[in-house]
């Protein structure tokens, strides 16, 4: 289960990031983490643009909106995201994805 914390108008959720796949997706759960896949190499910064692109057209907000907020260098992530709620966060990246 993808946990969801909310904090204020935004939400923190775990990212798994994998780099350099053949697709740009969201790819299901990974130890408590929401698995995302993203075309870009890992330099950079490419492979987190990348990831924040994603996440903002799979959940339909700005890309302002999304925030990294440790994990910069690694396939680990916290995300912030602002603007969306919970239950959004739960049934378009978790329940849809099954």
């Amino acid at each position: 289960m993808l946990d969801v914390r909310p904090e204020g108008k935004a939400v923190l959720f775990k990212v798994h990031v994998q780099p350099k796949a053949s697709k740009n997706d969201v790819a299901g759960l990974y130890d408590g983490a929401l698995r995302v896949r993203v075309k870009a190499p890992p330099v950079e910064g490419a492979a987190n643009e990348a990831c924040r692109a994603l996440l903002a057209k799979v959940l339909a907000v700005p890309k302002s909106s999304i925030e990294i907020l440790s994990g910069h260098s690694g396939r680990n992530k916290l995300v912030r995201v602002t603007g969306v709620s919970k239950e959004r966060i739960l049934s378009v990246l978790v329940t849809n994805r099954k």
